[in-house]
């Protein structure tokens, strides 16, 4: 079931920002802006991913810490909630940054709607943001987005579900992850879109998962009981994958239920390896973090404009996981990292 397994892995990374040294430490706020360079003093930028724990946002952390040491002279301040359902403590935790003087925030929205108020807060206090993975709505157009093409992705995942599949009339299921966040809502409607490519595949169940493994677990297990002719799962994020996995294999059902997952968490890796996994549809977070931080130094030092970037996504099979290509993404370092410096 191999298929196209990349998509661009990203933008070119700004390389202006490397090894630029200074003695004191200087307020960037009173020259920032587009229109010239603020400062070439040691900097601070506090990167804060929707929860903390997930290896999907270690790999993202590793990323955003290449990036400053690349740099020179920047501190990453790492810091985010416990749950993605934590949204207050997000929204607490971006106004403390600015009130404690960071040089500029990178950040991934729990919700999109509720995080906007924040974002625009920083900004009228001249601290540059930038987002990473999930923005907010509105989104201000000074603020970029670097994160992954969500709705192309999830329709390869109804596409590779489909393949796996065969022919013939299948019921299918989505776990979702977190209703109001913008990847969430782009996942959704993008696997819904590619379902409709697929007159033989029917949607009969669609249930959160709230990023929660044990959460994940009930709704498929419940989804399963409900419809004992359930062939396929789309589960749109790690924790829904591992929760989705565990149920299946509860029932009894390994091999008989396809499921197609986001991310690459090492046990879903070892669930592809293992045939309990079809097909992981997986990021480039190392890619969002390391461009997320590059582009807010190039900001402030240079005073050069920030831009959005597709980070890039890899289908990755049982077929090509041994690949060279496929395992830059899986096991990304700052000595070889998945994108263009």
């Amino acid at each position: 079931m191999a298929r196209n397994t990349k998509t661009r892995f990203g933008l070119a990374v700004l390389a202006a920002a490397a090894a630029l040294a200074a003695s004191a430490c200087v307020d960037v706020r009173d020259g920032g802006g587009d229109d010239g360079a603020t400062t070439d003093g040691p900097l601070e930028i506090a990167v804060v991913p929707k929860a903390v724990g997930h290896e999907f946002w270690n790999t993202v952390r590793a990323g955003a810490e290449c990036a400053a040491e690349t740099a020179g002279d920047v501190t990453v301040e790492w810091d985010g909630v416990d749950a993605e359902t934590d949204v207050e403590g997000q929204v607490n935790l971006i106004q403390n940054f600015v009130t404690t003087d960071a040089d500029g925030i990178v950040y991934a929205a729990t919700d999109s709607a509720a995080l906007a108020p924040a974002t625009q807060s920083a900004l009228d206090a001249g601290v540059p943001v930038a987002m990473i993975d999930s923005g907010t709505d509105p989104q201000p157009d000074e603020v970029p987005l670097y994160a992954t093409d969500n709705r192309a992705g999830a329709t390869e995942a109804a596409n590779l579900l489909a393949e796996a599949l065969g022919e013939g009339s299948h019921d299918v299921a989505l776990i979702e992850f977190q209703p109001g966040s913008q990847t969430n809502t782009e996942r959704v409607e993008g696997f819904t879109a590619g379902l409709a490519a697929h007159e033989g595949l029917d949607l009969v169940g669609q249930q959160p998962s709230h990023s929660d493994v044990n959460e994940a677990r009930r709704v498929t297990e419940d989804l399963l009981t409900a419809n004992p002719d359930l062939a396929g799962i789309f589960a749109a994020n790690e924790p829904s994958v591992l929760g989705a996995v565990q149920a299946v294999e509860a029932a009894g059902r390994t091999g008989e239920v396809v499921i197609i997952g986001w991310d690459a968490a090492p046990d879903e890796i070892t669930a592809l390896r293992e045939g309990r996994i079809a097909a992981l549809v997986v990021q480039n977070p190392f890619n969002m973090g390391y461009l997320g931080v590059a582009n807010m130094v190039e900001h402030l030092r240079e005073g050069t404009p920030m831009a959005s970037a597709d980070t890039g996504v890899t289908f990755v099979t049982p077929e090509n996981i041994d690949t060279a290509e496929v395992q830059a993404v899986l096991e990304p370092s700052c000595d070889n990292p998945p994108v263009d410096q």
